[in-house]
């Protein structure tokens, strides 16, 4: 006996591919420009040669993994000054929050790197194909000759931009011109080309292939963005009150009269994520604003207002309804929430500057040798073993004297190092071994331990650092 086992429905849906089609207007113009300003940013910044002296390299930014270092122009920051980097990610996240609360998700609409590329590809694709109706007909076509022609060359073309994006990336992790021959000769370390052809691959898919799905799926911010958002942000929005009932041509008499949509499909062929916009808030909107410009553009063509789509707050809906006049945008933009987000994100900016403005180029770190914790020597004095770390971040050698302050006077000996000066390199931190040295019967040389200021001073400039740390005697 059989049993049939009725199939199941697929909750799979494939993919439809999105063509969105060429617009121009004011917030195309914006995306242009901005693109350009990205993308010059990055592949033409780690270029850029900043004089830092023999002993550094000349990278204006540079993220120097071996030594540790991040160089920003003229700024060096070093592994124990990771608080910059971590004010910078504040100071970002803060930024994003002050946009979103302000104008929905305008950073995924113009700045993303997603959207960037994704941009770059399309319009290769359009270079290449033909604009939204050639390239939908291509898809459809037979696999002959000109189709093969045509992918093939779209496809490398993708693939030089990711070859570029991979390469422009590991420049930012060592000297420019000197990594770009060593990856011509193929003599550049295995990890530069695998970081390439990681990025090569990752660029080449996710802006050639997946574009919207990972705004859509991936990227995890649509979700978090409503927290971000309330009534009074300014979003890209249909105004239904005016386009609807939408239709072509003109109601019969008696009819209800046709609203200013007339249905062309403008906004919804020229979105990068296929949505209609006229069927409200979406996850997917990015707030590009394109569907604004196709809309503006038809208006203007069949003799209508324009701003049937347009930014507009929540709170505004019911007022316009009204037949009222919207609120003025900047008082959705300055509004408590986003000066709270401003207040935040200037008082971490200022806090940074303050922080690089009076840090000093010089520093010391004292720690104790453990094993064992004193020696007491032939005349029964006792002495202290410490590592002495000096950081040195003057762009020159510099000699510092070394000197230690205590209840009471205590012997300084640098080993290796006749008296009290060290010589230290130019923008390294260097080490030495420090002792020192109570004599017998003092109070520090019986006592169970002693807080002792460890001082160096640089002899030329003046400039001059201290650590505290603990001399340990014989206790009683």
């Amino acid at each position: 006996m059989t049993t049939d086992i009725p199939e199941t429905e697929s909750l799979y849906a494939a993919r439809e591919p999105i063509f969105p089609r060429r617009v121009s207007g004011r917030f195309r113009n914006i995306k242009w420009w901005l693109m350009g300003l990205t993308l010059g940013i990055y592949y033409l910044l780690p270029w850029l040669r900043w004089d830092r002296g023999p002993n550094l390299s000349d990278q204006a930014v540079l993220l120097d993994m071996a030594n540790r270092r991040f160089f920003f122009f003229w700024i060096e920051i070093w592994p124990h000054e990771f608080y910059f980097i971590a004010g910078l990610l504040i100071m970002a996240g803060l930024g994003l929050f002050l946009f979103t609360s302000a104008l929905g998700r305008v950073w995924c609409g113009y700045a993303c790197p997603q959207t960037v590329w994704t941009d770059l590809f399309i319009l290769v694709e359009r270079w290449v194909e033909g604009d939204r109706n050639a390239r939908i007909r291509l898809l459809k076509a037979k696999w002959d000759f000109r189709k093969w022609r045509l992918r093939l060359t779209k496809w490398l073309l993708w693939l030089l931009i990711g070859m570029a994006t991979g390469g422009a990336w590991v420049f930012y992790f060592a000297d420019a011109p000197t990594l770009a021959r060593e990856l011509v000769t193929g003599q550049a370390h295995s990890i530069a080309y695998l970081f390439i052809a990681g990025l090569t691959l990752t660029t080449f898919v996710f802006g050639g292939f997946m574009r919207e799905q990972i705004c859509i799926y991936a990227c995890p911010w649509p979700r978090i963005q409503a927290a971000m958002m309330d009534e009074e942000t300014l979003v890209v929005g249909y105004r239904e009150w005016r386009g609807e009932p939408r239709g072509k041509g003109k109601r019969r008499a008696g009819e209800t009269p046709l609203g200013d949509c007339i249905d062309c499909m403008a906004c919804v062929n020229v979105c990068p994520t296929g949505i209609d916009i006229r069927d409200g808030q979406q996850l997917e909107c990015i707030t590009c604003a394109l569907c604004i410009d196709a809309c503006d553009d038809v208006m203007a063509k069949i003799g209508k207002p324009r701003g049937l789509i347009d930014y507009l707050a929540i709170s505004d809906i019911e007022r316009e309804q009204a037949g009222e006049a919207p609120r003025p945008a900047w008082r959705h933009v300055f509004r408590p929430r986003t000066m709270l987000y401003t207040t935040l994100w200037a008082a971490v900016g200022l806090a940074m500057v303050v922080a690089l403005v009076i840090r000093t180029d010089v520093g010391v770190a004292v720690s104790p040798v453990r094993n064992p914790t004193f020696v007491v020597l032939s005349d029964g004095s006792v002495r202290n073993t410490y590592d002495l770390r000096i950081r040195n971040m003057k762009p020159d050698d510099t000699v510092f004297e070394i000197s230690a302050e205590a209840a009471e006077p205590v012997a300084v000996r640098i080993e290796g190092v006749e008296g009290t000066s060290v010589l230290t390199d130019a923008d390294q931190s260097t080490k030495f071994r420090l002792y020192l040295t109570s004599p017998a019967g003092s109070e520090m040389a019986t006592s169970d331990s002693t807080t002792v200021r460890i001082w160096i001073k640089d002899a030329k400039s003046g400039s001059s650092a201290f650590a505290d740390t603990i001399f340990n005697g014989r206790g009683g």
